[in-house]
């Protein structure tokens, strides 16, 4: 696909984009919002995004790379990073010692982003390809 490396690298982007929205809500304490980067007041869940926010300057830079090799990793790393999307979202549905938390749609973003993050790399190619 011509241009998958670009749409790789938008998606990137909407993760970053994402772990600002709002992920959900816990009914503690007056159903404190939680987002990607945590809550103000509630602790349990830490910051889920930001391990993907460590992975997305090495897809990025696996995407503008014209080699094989670059292209050829890009795929596990990105499967990695989809791994912990589904991770993050079974950690949300999780309802923990009778708070069950309510879910918005930030983290449906996240999880189509971390999707389409690891289509567009198993779409990209080289030139010699």
């Amino acid at each position: 696909m011509r241009y998958a490396s670009w749409i790789g690298i938008g998606a990137g982007l909407l993760i970053i984009l994402s772990g600002f929205l709002p992920w959900g809500s816990v009914p503690v304490a007056g159903n404190t919002p939680l987002t990607g980067f945590g809550a103000d007041s509630y602790s349990k869940f830490g910051k889920p995004v930001l391990f993907n926010l460590y992975l997305l300057p090495v897809l990025i830079l696996f995407f503008l790379i014209p080699y094989n090799w670059a292209k050829k990793i890009n795929p596990l790393i990105a499967a990695i990073g989809f791994a912990w999307a589904i991770r993050n979202l079974l950690l949300f549905y999780t309802c923990r010692n009778g708070e069950c938390p309510t879910t918005a749609y930030g983290i449906y973003v996240y999880l189509l982003a971390c999707f389409l993050l690891l289509l567009m790399t198993l779409l990209t190619r080289t030139k010699n390809n």
